[in-house]
């Protein structure tokens, strides 16, 4: 059976992102300073083969554990489908 994951990645909350303040600051400069607290991050799909979505949702995790996400800066949240 195939699966499609989508993950979105995020920084941690309590780190600084740099690409969201600049971000936050352009806006301010394009008359759009009520437009605050920009956070960028990485969104992922992938497709997965697996006999059921326990099976996947446990792939994506370990994708996300060990290759996707760096855990000391980034947070995760995903989620699975049959397609």
């Amino acid at each position: 059976m195939k699966f499609k994951a989508e993950i979105d990645i995020m920084p941690l909350k309590a780190l600084l992102d740099p690409q969201g303040k600049a971000v936050t600051s352009s806006l301010k400069n394009l008359d759009l300073a009520e437009i605050g607290n920009v956070r960028i991050g990485k969104h992922i799909t992938l497709e997965i083969d697996a006999t059921d979505k326990a099976t996947a949702e446990a792939k994506v995790e370990q994708a996300c554990k060990k290759i996707l996400a760096n855990h000391l800066m980034e947070s995760y949240t995903y989620q699975v489908e049959a397609v």
